[in-house]
């Protein structure tokens, strides 16, 4: 396929040794290429499943470029342009058929650095989790002000993106993207009062852990760190949004029905 058909300059970048087949494509070394660049990209591609989405995000988060997603992997609820649809779904995109939507993300702000220098910025979700065999204990403020005591195997803080995801698969609500709340989700509680409350997506959060061995682990969308039980956690809504796109004829509850079979009946 020829993807710089009718003018469009291409620039790829990819991780995989494998041979690219893409007639006026230019290679480029890295993403920090595009912002020495003159100009930016009016849109950047991701070619994979929601993994690579994801690691898409972290690369242009700064630029305030529009990302589109094909999926070559699984589930493909973020890259939601199939391999079946790809040619007629890049000429919509040549021409501007698509909308963006501004999706919030969460950032842990304390410890910093927390990735040694890289971003701790997250799509998904910030989850807090056992690092061993015993259940924690998760203090949790917002604003400074005490929510409540977790005990459990863990917690998930998730944007409105990540309601799909982990907050899902915990028995949480889901979120459209464009909703600027997040939500916290208990793994596994010992304690059946305890369920996923939504607050506000201004909320500061501060997360005091206890248990029974040394440290505990924290996830940011697909990566982790284990910290010692002495280190608080300080968790807000970070200061850029990232813009997705969503093609023309479709939307968020049809990518429901159709990804996660929401609403599905096998009586009708």
């Amino acid at each position: 396929m020829n993807f710089a058909r009718g003018g469009i300059r291409i620039q790829i970048n990819q991780r995989s040794e494998d041979p690219i087949v893409c007639p006026g494509g230019e290679l480029i070394e890295s993403f920090e290429e595009l912002s020495k660049a003159s100009a930016l990209p009016d849109l950047v591609l991701s070619v994979g499943g929601d993994g690579t989405f994801l690691e898409t995000v972290l690369k242009i988060k700064d630029l305030d470029i529009p990302v589109a997603g094909v999926n070559t992997g699984r589930m493909g609820f973020l890259a939601n342009i199939s391999e079946e649809s790809l040619n007629h779904s890049i000429d919509m995109l040549c021409h501007g058929e698509y909308k963006t939507i501004e999706r919030s993300l969460l950032e842990i702000v304390e410890p910093s650095p927390f990735f040694n220098g890289s971003s701790s910025a997250a799509l998904n979700e910030i989850t807090i989790q056992k690092a061993d065999f015993s259940m924690i204990t998760i203090n949790v403020f917002i604003d400074e002000i005490y929510l409540n005591t977790y005990w459990a195997d863990g917690l998930i803080i998730s944007t409105a993106t990540g309601s799909t995801a982990y907050n899902l698969s915990v028995g949480g609500p889901i979120l459209s993207p464009e909703d600027q709340s997040f939500i916290i989700s208990p793994i596994a509680p010992h304690n059946l009062t305890i369920r996923p409350i939504i607050v506000s997506g201004e909320s500061r959060f501060r997360m005091v852990i206890e248990g029974r061995s040394s440290e505990y682990l924290t996830t940011c969308d697909f990566r982790s760190k284990r910290l010692p039980f002495s280190q608080e956690l300080r968790i807000e809504k970070s200061g850029y949004k990232l813009r997705t796109v969503m093609l023309n004829g479709m939307d968020f509850f049809s990518t429901l029905r159709n990804k996660l079979m929401w609403g599905a009946d096998r009586r009708n």
